[in-house]
């Protein structure tokens, strides 16, 4: 094994508070909002985007106080696969680690099929290959420099992804006002057809479902906490604010297009990031008169894109140095370089991005639907796993006879909090496609596209434990510090 506590002291602890909140922001505004926010309003109507958007909104509020209690009390760069193996059983711990860089990886190589997509808007005869070279070449350096060179490049990325969600809202309030785009708007778009709510429950269920997939990336946070300059401080401070930031953002913009753009209006339907032409947020743009609207949110999105990809790099990363320590992965993964990051562990996680150069041989959309089909599950799954750690934690954490004034951060409504969160999350991951199972027959592809992630999952559960013989952790013996080192 693999000392621990020296080798942890070696990650550079070069996140500032601005960067934790701004990772966590920035995570979770992308095209999630730019694109998809639109086909939630045409689906459910306004009223039910927003009761879908706000529902999903409370779980993640939830797993973020859950996961900063944790974080600021034992910032790891492991996070999820540290925490549940610790608290947990090793076995979950090892399944969580691999299930959050394997999603990670596919998401870097899912970016960058998006961004070579977004890119042939302006270049459509270009090769896909090369941009998709180019872009990998571009955050890997990013990620190779420091942990500081990551951080201030996702800083810069979200901070334009927020500055155009503030002027979003603003131009927006002056349209519905009748100050710019013609006359006032009001609450007309409300009240057209069967709004606000259409399509009934399926339908809000079914925009729950796809809500969960835009607030993805807020649990950075925690692999980010293990390389923050002050975790006790920091993530607690950046928890208490992403959440209003973040559900703020999605309930006004979504309240801002369902006044402006009616949900019948068919541009609103999405099919994947080359439809940008159509974003919500491009429509509310050129109704208010910029003509040049597609063009700035084609090179919006685009940072977006990266920015996920970017992300998804460090923390893939990160995840997959702590499970080499830990024996989880091949040791050669633990090295750590001069600057301070896992080199060989960044590299074989940029190797599995370059799966996004199958674009340009199988066709963009095609490979892009794919990769995503094949991550889908998977931060939920993630996501059940702070749940489940936290209320463990927790409950060791008092059965140890530990003051809870020891915690730098402490989750309110406990216990309710995780155990609301793990039940909305497992309606989540257990409604993925209903559809498919409401036909008549069974749509057997769909069902293989939206759920093959939860069977691998608990494959390589299963695999460690009975291999390794695993058993769930009495809580007097669960362990808040590592002694590997000692």
């Amino acid at each position: 094994m693999i000392n621990h506590s020296n080798t942890e002291e070696r990650l550079q602890r070069g996140l500032k508070a601005r960067h934790l909140t701004m990772i966590a922001l920035g995570g979770s505004i992308g095209t999630g909002l730019f694109l998809a926010s639109g086909g939630a309003i045409h689906a459910a109507g306004p009223g039910g985007a927003l009761a879908a958007y706000i529902a999903v909104g409370i779980m993640v509020y939830f797993l973020m106080t859950s996961l900063g209690e944790l974080a600021a009390y034992m910032p790891e760069s492991g996070s999820f696969s540290t925490y549940a193996s610790r608290f947990v059983d090793p076995s979950l711990g090892f399944a969580l680690g691999w299930n959050f860089w394997y999603n990670w990886a596919i998401t870097i190589a899912a970016e960058l099929s998006a961004a070579t997509l977004i890119m042939k808007y302006w270049f459509p005869d270009s090769p896909s290959f090369l941009w998709s070279l180019l872009f990998l070449g571009i955050i890997y350096g990013l990620n190779r420099l420091s942990v500081k060179g990551y951080g201030e490049s996702e800083y810069w990325f979200a901070f334009i992804k927020v500055a155009t969600v503030l002027i979003f809202l603003a131009v927006g309030l002056l349209m519905i006002l009748g100050i710019i785009g013609g006359e006032r708007i009001g609450f007309e778009n409300f009240t057209i057809g069967d709004a606000p709510f259409h399509g009934g429950f399926m339908a809000v269920l079914g925009v729950f479902m796809a809500a969960g997939f835009s607030f993805q990336g807020t649990e950075l946070i925690g692999v980010a906490a293990g390389e923050s300059e002050n975790p006790a401080h920091n993530v607690p401070r950046a928890i208490r604010q992403i959440f209003w930031r973040i559900l703020l953002f999605y309930i006004l913009a979504i309240i801002v297009i369902a006044m402006i753009i009616p949900y019948t209006n068919p541009n609103l339907i999405q099919d994947g990031v080359e439809s940008i032409a159509v974003s919500p947020f491009t429509l509310v743009f050129e109704k208010a008169g910029f003509a040049f609207a597609a063009a700035v949110m084609n090179a919006i999105i685009l940072t977006s894109v990266l920015s996920a990809g970017n992300s998804g790099m460090y923390a893939s990363t990160r995840v997959l140095w702590v499970l080499a320590q830990e024996g989880k992965a091949p040791r050669f993964l633990a090295k750590i370089n001069k600057r301070g990051v896992p080199a060989n562990a960044l590299l074989v996680t940029a190797l599995v991005g370059m799966l996004a150069f199958l674009a340009s041989f199988f066709g963009d959309g095609v490979v892009y639907v794919w990769l995503l089909n094949a991550s889908g599950m998977s931060g939920f799954i993630a996501w059940l796993g702070i749940a489940v750690s936290h209320y463990r934690f927790r409950r060791a954490f008092v059965a140890q006879g530990r003051d809870l004034s020891e915690l730098p951060y402490r989750a309110k409504w406990f216990p309710f909090g995780p155990i609301f969160a793990f039940a909305l999350c497992m309606i989540v991951i257990l409604g993925q496609n209903y559809t498919a199972f409401t036909g008549g027959r069974i749509d057997w592809n769909g069902v293989l596209v939206s759920y093959i992630g939860l069977p691998l999952f608990v494959i390589v559960w299963l695999g460690y434990k009975w291999t390794k013989r695993t058993k769930l952790i009495p809580l007097h013996e669960c362990r808040f510090h590592d002694t590997s080192g000692e």
